[in-house]
């Protein structure tokens, strides 16, 4: 199983204007966030201060992250990188020397 950073942005062209209608949208998406953690989809989330994305850390296959990620679609758009651990990059390293 891989381990991907998923870097988040909310979608502005669908942040409402009143406060009010924005936090009901926030707290709906920080709602399904905290369930995510409990349940173990999600390793790590944050959100960068002051601004509207953040990231968040996951581990599952190529098919597994693209279904997650549609559940936040089209209010938050991604960005997807796959992690290497240490183990694996000294693997790398260690393939240099062969």
């Amino acid at each position: 199983m891989a381990r991907y950073l998923l870097l988040w942005e909310l979608d502005t062209s669908r942040v409402p204007v009143s406060p009010q209608e924005r936090a009901a949208g926030w707290t709906a998406l920080i709602d399904m966030t905290k369930q995510d953690l409990v349940q173990g989809a999600l390793k790590d989330w944050g959100s960068f201060v002051g601004e509207l994305r953040g990231y968040a850390v996951a581990d599952g296959s190529e098919v597994e992250i693209g279904t997650f990620i549609q559940r936040y679609v089209p209010y938050v758009r991604f960005t997807t990188h796959p992690v290497g651990t240490v183990t694996q990059v000294e693997e790398i390293i260690k393939s240099l020397t062969k």
